[in-house]
């Protein structure tokens, strides 16, 4: 009996008929195995839903919002782009009437206060006046119709038109209105002489230079946030930040600035257009280097996707017009 308990003892668990305990280990590793692409997989998938939440509910490979906003800006430049010729010259003479309203603005805080920062803000007043009337501004047709050219609304020339007539017009209104500012607020000569000597005095700098690209970027920026939100108060926020940086700060802004020429000129400045007329050739090419080389390309870059799905969608329904006004008329229809 002894003897046979210690041989079952030092059976192995082969000879005892046990299993190995090797068999349990093997499936645990087998099975480990076998989930290993399950657990792979899952990261990617969370990945992919964390993509999908942050982009939105949309097609495109971009947010949400910048879609919305890419649609917007898209509508309101076809807009701009196909007013008739009536059209543009009065919102572009509204313009220069408008930004004529925030010189007041600006020349009563100045010469009540002394802060060119304080008049800045004040100046907003006209930059907001002109974004509830919907008049223009030559640096806002920048980033707004170039989109929608390059999603197929419009075209280079239509392009052209709207910034040669805008540009002429903001002139032409600021002109006129300053002349009636000045006729009713000659005590305001001062303020506007020395405005008007910081801007024409120092010539082509790399400062001014560098001003006059700030002021194109600025403005150029604040209308796209303006295209963020149509919410008043954002609205007015933008204007009142416009004004404080591009006035406030002494920036080289050609139809803004124009306008301070000319009510310094009614005013009795020395000042010839001559002078005017060179320090405007060298501040509006630099205007437009900010406001179309700094922000509105790489807005088109980041939009890219967007403006050729448009242009696709475009063509296609060129195309289907096209095949249904060539398509033959079925026999016994008149």
């Amino acid at each position: 009996m002894a003897g046979t308990a210690e041989t079952s003892e030092n059976k192995g668990p082969a000879e005892s008929g046990q299993p190995e305990a090797t068999e349990p280990s093997e499936a645990a590793e087998k099975s480990g195995a076998d989930e290993q692409p399950e657990a792979a997989e899952q990261p990617a998938d969370d990945d992919e839903a964390a993509e999908r939440r942050r982009l939105g509910e949309r097609d495109h490979a971009v947010e949400d919002a910048l879609v919305e906003e890419f649609e917007n800006t898209v509508t309101e430049g076809a807009d701009r782009l196909n007013r008739t010729w009536r059209a543009l010259v009065v919102t572009g003479l509204f313009g220069g009437i408008d930004v004529g309203l925030g010189l007041l603005a600006m020349l009563a805080v100045v010469d009540a206060t002394g802060s060119k920062l304080l008049g800045g803000l004040a100046f907003g007043i006209g930059l907001y006046a002109l974004r509830l009337a919907h008049s223009e501004l030559f640096t806002e047709e920048f980033l707004v119709p170039i989109n929608a050219i390059m999603a197929g609304h419009g075209t280079w020339p239509q392009l052209l038109r709207l910034w040669a007539v805008t540009l002429v017009t903001n002139l032409v209104g600021g002109w006129a209105f300053t002349w009636v500012v000045i006729a009713a607020f000659p005590r305001f000569e001062d303020v506007l002489r020395e405005t008007t000597a910081s801007y024409l005095d120092p010539g082509l700098t790399l400062e001014t230079g560098a001003l006059a690209v700030l002021a194109g970027f600025t403005i150029t920026l604040v209308t796209r946030m303006s295209q963020g939100s149509n919410e008043g108060i954002a609205t007015l926020a933008n204007a009142l930040i416009s004004g404080l940086l591009v006035v406030g700060l002494g920036m080289l802004h050609g139809a803004l600035g124009s306008v301070v020429v000319f009510a310094s000129m009614h005013a009795g400045d020395p000042t010839t257009y001559l002078e005017w007329l060179v320090w405007f050739s060298w501040v509006i090419p630099l205007n437009m280097v900010g406001g179309l080389v700094i922000l509105t390309l790489p807005r088109l870059v980041r939009t890219w996707e967007l403006s050729t799905a448009e242009r696709q969608a475009q063509r296609r329904e060129r195309e289907q017009e096209g095949s249904g006004r060539g398509r033959p008329r079925a026999a016994g229809v008149s």
